[in-house]
């Protein structure tokens, strides 16, 4: 028996790279062209598909236009046969994620996202019987900090259960019933899996502990977006992809006697050969959508006075970031707020003198929409001291790197935060959480410590995610339902030619800005 399993594909449907326009290794019709299916092959899929390129960005806000949902498409394609919910696909609503149920053939499993409205077709489980036989039962969960990221009106008609929990009662059931037990987890590792050192204390990924817990056979996760060939934890076999469609898992499970043994690889793709022309071809009738969304991605919508190089991560660290200082400023101009806190992709990122709707898309990659809390000087401070967690020093050679924790398991270079409306320092010589030895308002005016001020930031960054968590406990006192893309071009038509902006100002180890 083979299992095929891709996750966190985010609309990476087409062969297609939006933001540098041109051909890429990558996208459900490239896979498709691919995997060899047959009758002892079962394709699975883990979640996080409708959010991630301009493509479903520009499908999601027209779907009513269309009788067929992309990312569908693709899937349908691969002859996938079950698939469950990342914590992404909730970004939309309800009535995004029953569009896509709509117009999927597989099925749709989770154990842990209870639909109260009952449309999406939802299981728990299933038991799928092979042609020989083999009795496979098959359940999901999804990361339980949906409960946390996720907008409440998002959640109205759904609830999301703890999925360990969850997984424990479908293991219960499953384990007497089934030859071979598997659970789709959309959700990572919290350890080193070369060192086993614990790698953070939440909830948010728990895959070692559901391999050691509960006792399936197959852990099949995804979220964190690493690349996870096969490891196995206390008797389940564990894989992870890595994201956007590059490479799937693919796992042989030879029957022996009473037991299975189980290998797996991590398979690139070759080039889009004539299949995947045939496929994409075959698919035609979605050439109105895809002409639609290039001619939207190339409307001008401004210029800046200067070009922005692509920033490396480090070095914008360091130095500042030219591209986040806009962002701030979209984000101050916007709610009036005091201070304004944004992060960057992980990808190093710059801007065209002359800008188009693409350019936007590709330098800000998520439908965040942004919120304002009720902070304090402390607050502030401890937001900044976690940023500091950002930086490694070697005292001896004096050298500045990025810190293994927003390195493994999962890059994080998005929880590092640039400030505006605020003038800080950090000295990378003293101990951790200790390394803030500055913090006042731009202007020099020193922050008083029994006033309160106001921080505008993302909304995923307002519930306290990427260690965060001094800003999610404070009071929200503004939320506002436009998302960033959208208020980043209008700022660029509004403000064009955008000039340089200096809205924050701080040093690493008196290194200026």
């Amino acid at each position: 028996m083979r299992i095929i399993f891709t996750s966190d594909t985010h609309g990476h449907l087409f062969p297609t790279n939006y933001a540098k326009n041109c051909p890429e290794n990558s996208g459900l019709f490239l896979l498709a062209s691919q995997i060899k299916k047959d009758e002892n092959t079962l394709v699975l899929d883990g979640g996080d598909s409708l959010q991630g390129t301009p493509l479903l960005s520009y499908y999601l806000e027209h779907k009513d236009e269309y009788d067929f949902n992309p990312m569908a498409e693709g899937f349908n394609a691969m002859g996938l046969d079950y698939y469950t919910l990342g914590n992404h696909d909730f970004n939309f609503g309800y009535e995004a994620i029953e569009d896509y149920t709509r117009y999927m053939k597989a099925t749709i499993i989770s154990a842990n996202v209870e639909d109260l409205d009952g449309k999406l077709g939802i299981q728990k489980n299933v038991i799928h019987t092979m042609p020989d036989g083999t009795r496979v039962g098959i359940t999901a969960a999804v990361t339980g900090y949906v409960n946390v990221w996720e907008q409440p009106e998002h959640l109205e008609k759904l609830n999301v259960t703890d999925p360990v929990k969850a997984l424990s009662e479908q293991y219960e059931e499953l384990k007497d019933k089934c030859d071979l037990t598997i659970a789709i987890y959309h959700g990572g590792f919290e350890e080193d899996l070369e060192t086993g050192a614990l790698l953070s204390q939440s909830s948010e990924n728990q895959a070692c502990k559901i391999c050691r817990e509960l006792g399936y056979d197959i852990l099949l996760t995804g979220h964190q977006h690493i690349a996870v060939a096969g490891t196995i934890i206390e008797g389940t076999y564990g894989v992870q992809p890595p994201s956007n469609a590059v490479k799937y898992c693919l796992l042989n499970v030879d029957k022996k006697d009473s037991s299975f043994d189980i290998t797996s690889e991590l398979v690139i793709p070759d080039a889009p050969d004539e299949k995947c022309r045939e496929i994409i071809e075959a698919h035609s009738f979605m050439n109105g959508l895809t002409d639609k969304i290039q001619t939207w991605l190339d409307e001008p919508i401004g210029c800046l006075e200067k070009e922005i190089a692509p920033e490396a991560k480090l070095d914008a660290a360091i130095h500042g970031s030219k591209v986040a200082a806009i962002f701030n400023q979209v984000q101050l101009d916007y709610t009036g707020a005091d201070f304004s806190c944004t992060s960057l992709a992980n990808d190093p990122l710059g801007l065209k003198k002359e800008i188009t709707v693409r350019d936007v898309l590709g330098i800000y990659q998520f439908a965040n929409t942004v919120e304002v809390k009720e902070v304090t000087k402390a607050v502030l401070k401890a937001a900044l001291e976690r940023c500091a967690e950002y930086f490694d020093y070697n005292a001896e050679t004096g050298e500045i790197s990025v810190s293994e924790k927003f390195l493994k398991p999962k890059i994080e270079h998005y929880n590092y935060d640039y400030y505006a409306g605020l003038e800080y320092a950090y000295d990378l010589t003293r101990p951790v959480g200790e390394r803030v030895v500055m913090l006042r308002k731009l202007d020099g005016t020193e922050l008083r410590d029994d006033e309160k001020y106001t921080l505008v930031t993302s909304n995923y960054r307002a519930t306290g995610t990427g260690g965060y968590e001094c800003i999610g406990n404070c009071k929200s006192v503004g939320s506002y339902s436009d998302e960033m893309p959208d208020l980043l071009i209008n700022f660029i038509r509004k403000n064009s030619p955008v000039k340089e902006i200096i809205n924050g100002r701080f040093t690493v180890n008196n290194l200026t800005v």
